[in-house]
């Protein structure tokens, strides 16, 4: 275990120098398992999926992005149809599959319709979907709810049993305020509470859901900020697993019987924690991006408490060493110029996750404009309601306001609310 996730410095869940380690073995494929509270992994090139055979095995997939086409990963439906694939030539055909969010990049029917044909071409007997905030956007989870959800609760949150195990969807990508992590909300958390209580102390529970349950990086928005009220509800069980998307990345974490994984994704890596000014896509050589991305398959055995979860690259050619990692995984992806028509509007840009100026004032009656120079969506929300939110606005795309009344403007960006600014109208 001397590669393992054991100081927390910073009281945020997260070893930097563990976790750095750890990353290295993300492209390489492992096996993940609990054994007496203890997380240890098993590298897959010397176990091999046919050994993880039991009761019940199923896989997961996350953050397809499916839209997405920028310079880290121009064809990201080539990349979800190679995880389809390689999840077709596993020895033992996955029971089921769960997709754990951001299956778009813009909420767009041609997305999810392109994402619908990939993921259908994978031979289980179904795939179970929560919603990440990419595929939330236009009308706040209606066409996914339509597409995906309908025989789910509330926002989409919903439960079922297979082999032995309790499985519970949540959705914790909606009603994100300014400054805040992910969310589940008073009624998601009143559900589960009755949802739970139908089950023993002994039954496995699995719970998914696309932000990560416990804080990986808060400053990031990487966790979530009720998760507290889920997780005391889990913790009369015997074993628990936690499996969430979101971050691009593998990432553990064990709290008793509590075991946290995060996915890597289908379309393109993000930093480590930390590592660099903001999340966001990272740019690498086109031959190592497939190491970097890939699955995980969960094997769950009766009797034992421990679920083996493997995580499983496209391809070989990940780094092996903490400087490779830090090399391809610590640098910001390379940024756009962006366009900027301003005409009269006084201009605020987006940029690295973060809006200049972040404060602007301007006389009243004046036009402000937003230009996105981020390579990926931010989508613009007053704080307090005071003006029109924006259509999720891709790179290079732009939104024009005119504020006629003085006072303060608070906003921020609805899909990565750590951002935040503000106009002040004189």
């Amino acid at each position: 275990m001397s590669d393992a996730i054991l100081h927390d410095h910073n009281q945020d869940g997260v070893d930097r120098r563990g976790f750095l380690k750890c990353m290295a073995w993300a492209g390489t494929g492992m096996l993940w398992a609990v054994q007496g509270g203890v997380l240890r992994s098993i590298p897959l090139n010397g176990l091999g999926v046919g050994a993880l055979k039991g009761e019940l095995f199923f896989a997961q997939i996350s953050d397809s992005h499916i839209g997405f086409s920028k310079d880290a990963n121009p064809d990201v439906t080539a990349t979800l149809q190679a995880a389809v694939d390689r999840l077709n030539a596993l020895p033992e055909r996955p029971a089921f599959v769960l997709h754990t969010g951001d299956i778009s990049q813009l909420s767009r029917p041609s997305e999810f319709d392109t994402a619908e044909q990939v993921v259908g071409g994978i031979r289980t007997g179904r795939v179970f979907y929560v919603p990440g905030e990419h595929d939330v956007l236009s009308d706040n989870g209606k066409q996914y709810l339509d597409r995906f959800g309908r025989k789910s609760q509330g926002d989409g949150w919903y439960s079922m049993d297979h082999g032995g195990v309790h499985f519970v969807g949540l959705v914790n990508v909606l009603n994100l305020k300014a400054g805040g992590l992910g969310n589940l909300g008073a009624t998601q958390l009143a559900w589960l509470r009755k949802d739970l209580a139908r089950h023993s102390n002994s039954t496995p529970i699995v719970v998914f859901a696309h932000i990560p349950l416990w804080s990986v990086y808060p400053d990031w928005g990487w966790g979530t900020d009720d998760s507290e009220q889920a997780l005391a509800l889990l913790r009369r069980f015997g074993s628990v697993t936690v499996l969430n998307g979101h971050i691009h990345q593998v990432m553990q974490k064990v709290e008793g019987n509590i075991a946290f994984h995060t996915a890597m994704s289908t379309a393109f890596p993000q930093p480590a924690p930390g590592t660099a000014p903001s999340p966001g896509p990272l740019k690498v050589e086109p031959a190592r991006l497939r190491s970097l991305l890939g699955t995980a398959s969960v094997t769950f055995h009766q009797g034992q408490h421990a679920l083996a979860v493997v995580d499983s690259a496209l391809a070989a050619g990940t780094p092996s060493s903490g400087a490779a990692v830090n090399g391809a995984l610590a640098a910001p992806a390379a940024r756009r110029d962006t366009v900027i028509a301003a005409g009269d509007a006084r201009v605020i840009r987006i940029d690295n996750f973060n809006f200049t100026p972040p404060e602007l004032r301007i006389p009243r009656g004046s036009k402000v404009l937003w230009a996105n120079a981020d390579d990926v969506p931010h989508l613009i929300v007053s704080a307090d309601g005071r003006f029109p939110s924006s259509r999720a606005l891709d790179t290079n795309d732009q939104y024009t306001l005119t504020l006629d009344r003085p006072g303060s403007y608070p906003y921020f960006c609805q899909l990565h609310p750590k951002m935040t600014g503000r106009i002040i109208v004189e």
